[in-house]
């Protein structure tokens, strides 16, 4: 670095300018240009040495690397120490290994798309599938196989020998015996030689979701016999003025005039008042028990969970508002301190279903009795309410359940044994349904409209 400085002075007076000039000399040396060429140079090929690593890894199996080892542990052994036999084994393996080669050629030339003829079915069906492979390249593609993941399992398509901008349609049936949401993909593209020494992959973005829906059945409205609608429904609390009569009384004071029954007035030769049943927009609540250790087994939830759709996809047809609550997972650490209840989303009996798909058992939630008592207390004005539970529920259980509504709230539990002759019986204000399949359903209502 340089500074030069120069002072001047004229006149009676001094007048001194100070100029400073700076410049830079530093400069990178040849050693170090070196050493950061060096270091660029051990950065791309760490790199390099990284990627063909992570290729060799996904390309060679296990059976490939076993050929790997005995072809080079066979080829020196049998070279060095003149042992034929290995040094023949050894040869074999890599003669194996380069005859793989070509079957890995053309992985990337594929063109796989997948079409679903519907994404929401009902259990115990199947989704007929197109998946449709294309040569995109300008060379012929060898034979090879698609992996299509469904849910936990996984198909595999063949492939024939496809020409330069050849389509092949492969018609695939994806079952779906359980209620549940399955994921479909992504399609993956294989290539493999015969003996499976090498493998090479190629995957799309292409997912589709398939929600099967829970088996239901149609039943009887509930809106014609247990609840009657009147410009809402009738509930059993008596209020002095509304649409739904109910009975004539004798005067209190306090009421209106206007409520006056004046042909009984004058019949009993006393003041005689007019007395009616309080209505309201009908809307229904469905408790569902999500505990394990409420049922006997996996089949009689899967039966408590189809009756509980039945019940609300109905509701939803007849124009009620629904509120169906299930219980959520609570953590061990804190069972027992902490409720939590989670409301599916009850507006078109479409979105319901889907949601009812993802309702799973629980080992770990609320008792049935809690999430009655959630659901009472975040649902005013219910006109009905149906708890649907297992065959491992006592009455003794049910009944605490059916005391957390209000007392003008008609409360029917829904008991799903398998073991179990049909049957209903009422205990106290409490009706129980007792089902052994889906199909028990519909003429248990049936019955309790006519009774």
């Amino acid at each position: 670095m340089t500074i030069d400085s120069t002072g001047t002075g004229t006149g009676t007076g001094t007048h001194t300018r100070t100029r400073t000039r700076t410049r830079s000399t530093t400069r990178r040396s040849r050693p170090m240009q070196a050493a950061l060429a060096v270091s660029r140079a051990f950065g791309r090929g760490r790199r390099w040495l990284r990627t063909a690593r992570d290729e060799v890894s996904g390309t060679i199996t296990t059976a490939g690397w076993i050929a790997v080892l005995v072809a080079v542990v066979g080829t020196l052994v049998g070279w060095l120490l003149g042992w034929n036999e290995w040094l023949a084994g050894g040869l074999v393996a890599l003669a194996l290994l380069l005859l793989s080669l070509p079957f890995l050629f053309g992985a990337r030339a594929y063109d796989v798309g997948l079409s679903l003829d519907a994404d929401r079915v009902v259990a115990g069906g199947s989704v007929p599938t197109d998946v449709t492979v294309r040569n995109r390249g300008s060379r012929i593609a060898l034979p090879g196989r698609i992996d299509l993941p469904v849910g936990d399992g996984l198909i595999e398509i063949p492939v024939p020998l496809l020409r330069a901008d050849h389509t092949v349609h492969n018609p695939v049936e994806i079952p779906t015996p359980q209620r549940g949401i399955i994921v479909v993909g992504p399609a993956t593209a294989v290539r493999s030689d015969p003996i499976g020494l090498l493998r090479r992959e190629n995957d799309w973005a292409d997912i589709h979701q398939v929600f099967v829906h829970p088996r239901t059945t149609m039943i009887p409205t509930t809106s014609a016999g247990l609840i009657r609608d009147l410009e809402g429904n009738a509930t059993r609390r008596l209020v002095d003025n509304d649409m739904a009569f109910h009975a004539i009384r004798e005067y209190a004071p306090g009421d209106a005039q206007r409520l006056v029954h004046w042909k009984s007035t004058a019949k009993t030769g006393r003041l005689m008042v007019r007395q009616y049943e309080e209505t309201r927009r009908s809307r229904m609540a469905i408790a569902v028990s999500l505990a394990e250790s409420d049922y006997a087994g996996a089949d009689e939830y899967e039966l408590a969970v189809s009756a509980a759709a039945s019940l609300s996809v109905q509701a939803l047809r007849d124009g009620r508002d629904v509120d169906v609550t299930v219980g959520a997972e609570i953590p061990r650490v804190v069972r027992g301190r902490l409720r939590s209840v989670r409301q599916l989303g009850a507006i078109t009996p479409r979105g319901l279903l889907d949601e009812f798909c993802a309702v799973d058992s629980l080992e770990s939630t609320v008792p049935l009795e809690d999430v009655c008592a959630l659901q009472a207390e975040s649902g005013d004005g219910l006109s009905i309410a149906f708890v649907v539970c297992g065959s491992h529920v006592g009455l003794e259980r049910l009944r605490r359940a059916a005391l957390a509504y209000a007392a003008d709230t008609s409360v029917v539990a829904v008991i799903c044994d398998e073991m179990a002759h049909p049957r209903i019986r009422p205990i106290g204000d409490l009706t129980v349904l007792t089902i052994g399949v889906l199909e028990d359903l519909p003429s248990l209502i049936a019955r309790g409209l006519s009774a």
